[in-house]
């Protein structure tokens, strides 16, 4: 089995809809397998995107990095309206800390 499948993001959760788990891959969206148990689920997943690799590199493309293995800066940026800056900094200033740990706090919560 191609290793770089072992590296994809994968993630089974049950699908009212269906009545059945379903297996999906964050790396490919579009890519879902229903399965009876959660484990048919995630191997059924796991086997399409092995399918899926071997199909886009016999024709010449080039399958998506894994997210696990791609480098981030740990910077991005976000807009959001003035009144909501201005609310942030102070929040921030009334925590005693910059805008950016109060704002990374906020996300990682």
């Amino acid at each position: 089995m191609n290793l770089k499948i072992n590296k994809y993001t994968y993630r089974v959760t049950w699908s009212g809809e269906d009545e059945e788990f379903v297996g999906l891959c964050a790396e490919y969206p579009s890519l879902s397998w229903l399965g009876s148990t959660p484990e048919k689920a995630l191997s059924g997943i796991r086997q399409l995107v092995k399918d899926v690799i071997e199909d886009m590199e016999s024709t010449g493309e080039i399958p998506p990095e894994p997210y696990s293995t791609r480098s981030y800066s740990g910077k991005f940026v976000v807009r959001i309206p003035p009144e909501a800056h201005r609310d942030l900094v102070i929040k921030a200033a009334e925590s005693g800390i910059s805008l950016n740990r109060y704002a990374s706090m906020k996300l990682a919560h």
